[in-house]
């Protein structure tokens, strides 16, 4: 009885399960049943709701109306229809579906067939991926938008990691949408204020501001680096550039792009900067950097070619150029040239002022050419095997220290030559290849030294004398090692070289005017070197070389070692050169060289260069070590012992990247410069920041500098920038 009481009990359970079951599926088919449908015509208009009414052109529908017209869609509590104009009054949670846009509204009035009207209280997305509320928007065409009281953002969260708000907005579909009196703000944090802003959204470059650079350093105060890209056209663009120093003064910059066609174009920067009254700190009033380079086609199969990086004072590069490899090279150039090609000749014509600065001695060495023309051929074939080229030039060159200019007293020179060369090549031979050749040199100078002075007069000197060159390479031996299915894996090749050279003496060589001074060519030339291919796809690929080489000169009393001493004696050998290049992969490469003097038993130059991937991969590392002494002399200008390290990680896990830069003096024993930069992307958001120490300025100086990088917002890279992403 007592079971029979508890299934009665579940059954009533049941019973009100089943009961609620049904009550909540007839509501339901309430909510289905089918909504009254405005009688339009042609199915233009369909508007489907609860309830609705239609008075002359009027339609008045109310309760989850849906509104259907071509490609629009438009959900609302209510809606007011006029069917003659199109025009249509929504309010009640509100949202139209457009092309590529979805709006959600407390109100709109909207014309259907213009697609223009006015929302409120609006917020929706704009491709691509941009977020948006406004209190009003006029919605001018189906490409152009004008908001009021807006905020933007391409962030997703339900709190946007960053966002801009402004008094007003324009937004041009795919394109850009421009504010007024915008405040940037991270979370709810303000933290920039901009009169006026514009924001990219085209996958093109577009016009507007970059993201500002902060920093600071102990000597030159709060810095502040602000950039405006300028999209002028297609094949040309600009970039304004503003630095602000606290304590030094402020400085901005140009740089504009072109590019006419594949083969004309060009770069021209210009900056200047304004230095700061300082009482205390002894400044000029200003300086500036001049750096253009250009390619142009001429009529006639021309080519002009300048090229010019100036700067008004080598101390402010020294003291402001955040790029260690400009900052720390005292050098300055300028030149023009014109060149053509055809069939067999070439021809070339430069103007050219090169000028390198030594700090030591605080002077410089200036190298002019005004102009130098050449003319020449490759070698064109009389008979078989003898072939003929030749080389022709007028020279007039300057050549001497800064303080030498100031007194006139540089050396210069103007000189015609015409040098005319037949040559012999031999390769019937496969495992050796000869060269031979005979040329005569006829140059005659307009001015030459008086005899047994370094006084320049106005006389002029005809020089006239021969070249034997003879050049060999080989026999050259090799040897093929098979993998286990005997199939070719890689090929050792041994190739020995031999050159021979003669030029015949010059009667008056004492009385030429060089830059440096007068030698003649007389040696015997000799080395090895070792190649090791691997078959690779089908092809071979040389991944491994050394080669070794050495000089005898026949007549060290005119060679260019003849300024030099050993124990009173003229050396007859040069350096023992070496190198070993080896490339497994494309991205991994080891490169060393070096020089060994065998009278003095040192070595007198070594260089390492070893590169793993690229910037672009996960991992990549550079390393660069140079070594040269001259064993001559004690002391020299050009003695140097320095290695650098250049590398960077990407780390996904913790969404950061990180590059890293050290300069270190090894003779000095004192590190020259170093600089780490770190990236952290936070989802739609990139935090930048970089500290760099730069020890070899007059006093050490420490610089941190910071920026973000917003969706299609780049960051500003100040003119005078250095290590950067």
């Amino acid at each position: 009885m007592k079971k029979r009481i508890i299934s009665i009990k579940k059954l009533g359970r049941v019973s009100n399960l089943i009961v609620i079951f049904i009550i909540l599926f007839l509501l339901s088919l309430t909510l289905l049943l089918p909504q009254e449908k405005a009688p339009i015509t042609k199915g233009e208009i369909e508007i489907i709701a609860h309830s609705q009414e239609k008075n002359g052109e009027m339609i008045f529908a109310r309760g989850n109306v849906e509104l259907h017209y071509k490609n629009i869609l438009l959900l609302a509590d209510s809606i007011q229809l006029n069917t003659k104009t199109k025009d249509v009054f929504a309010e009640g949670n509100v949202v139209i579906h457009l092309p590529g846009e979805v709006v959600s509204m407390e109100a709109i009035n909207f014309n259907l067939d213009s697609s223009q009207g006015s929302l409120q209280r609006a917020h929706g997305i704009m491709q691509p991926t941009v977020f948006y509320e406004a209190e009003s928007v006029e919605r001018k065409n189906e490409n152009l938008y004008n908001f009021k009281n807006a905020r933007f953002t391409s962030c997703t969260q339900p709190v946007p990691r960053w966002n801009f708000s402004c008094s007003k907005a324009n937004f041009k579909k795919d394109d850009y949408v421009e504010m007024w009196n915008s405040v940037f703000s991270i979370k709810k944090i303000p933290v920039f204020y901009f009169p006026y802003m514009r924001y990219p959204l085209g996958k093109e470059k577009s016009t507007g501001f970059l993201m500002p650079q902060l920093g600071y350093s102990g000597r030159k105060g709060i810095t502040y680096s602000q950039s405006f890209y300028w999209a002028i056209k297609r094949n040309m663009d600009a970039t304004f550039g503003l630095d602000y120093y606290s304590t030094r003064g402020i400085g901005g910059g140009l740089e504009y792009r072109y590019l006419f066609s594949k083969a004309d174009g060009g770069n021209l920067k210009l900056y200047y900067f304004n230095f700061k009254d300082n009482p205390e700190l002894q400044f000029p009033e200003y300086a500036y950097i001049i750096r253009f380079n250009h390619n142009q086609s001429l009529p006639m199969k021309f080519t002009l070619v300048a090229d010019v990086d100036y700067q008004s004072s080598y101390d402010f590069l020294r003291e402001f150029d955040n790029n260690f490899n400009r900052a720390v090279v005292s050098n300055r150039r300028s030149q023009v040239y014109l060149s053509r090609s055809w069939s067999y000749f070439n021809f070339n014509a430069r103007l050219s002022r090169f000028e390198t600065y030594f700090t030591q001695k605080e002077n410089g060495i200036i190298n002019k050419s005004t102009p130098e023309v050449t003319f020449s051929s490759s070698k064109i074939k009389l008979f078989s095997p003898l072939y003929f080229s030749f080389y022709s030039s007028f020279k007039r060159w300057e050549y001497g220290w800064e303080s030498d200019y100031e007194v006139q007293k540089q050396k210069h020179s103007e000189s015609l030559a015409f040098v005319p060369v037949f040559t012999i090549p031999f390769t019937s031979i496969p495992w050796i290849t000869l060269n031979s050749s005979l040329s005569s040199n006829f140059t005659y100078y307009f001015q030459s030294y008086a005899p047994n002075t370094k006084t320049i007069v106005d006389e002029p000197l005809l020089r006239k004398n021969y070249t034997v060159n003879f050049e060999a390479v080989g026999p050259v031996f090799y040897k093929i090692y098979f993998d286990r299915e005997n199939k070719p894996k890689l090929k050792h090749i041994i190739e020995p070289s031999f050159s021979y050279r003669y030029d015949s003496p010059v009667s008056v060589s004492d009385r030429i005017i060089t830059s440096l001074y007068f030698y003649r060519n007389h040696y015997l030339r000799y080395g090895l070197t070792n190649r090791f291919l691997f078959k690779k796809k089908g092809m071979p690929k040389e991944v491994l070389s050394l080669g070794i080489s050495q000089t005898f000169y026949l007549a060290p009393e005119e060679s260019p070692l003849s300024h030099y001493r050993v124990n009173g004696e003229i050396p007859e050998f040069s350096d023992v050169s070496g190198y070993i290049r080896f490339y497994p992969l494309s991205k991994y490469s080891i490169d060393f060289s070096a020089g060994f003097n065998p009278y003095h038993t040192t070595f007198s130059s070594l260089r390492l260069g070893a590169n793993f991937g690229s910037p672009g991969d996960a991992l990549f590392a550079r390393v660069n070590w140079y070594k040269s002494i001259n064993p001559y002399y004690e002391t020299a200008l050009w003695n140097r012992h320095q290695v650098s390290f250049f590398g960077g990680a990407k780390i996904p896990g913790l969404s950061l990247e990180a590059q890293t830069e050290i300069d270190f003096n090894i003779k000095e024993r004192e590190i020259l410069y170093s600089a780490l930069a770190l990236v952290y992307h936070y989802q739609c958001i990139d935090f930048k920041g970089d500290l760099r120490i730069f020890y070899f300025r007059e006093k050490p100086e420490v610089q941190f500098r910071i920026s973000l990088g917003l969706g299609n917002i780049g960051k500003t890279t100040d003119f005078l920038g250095g290590l950067g992403f």
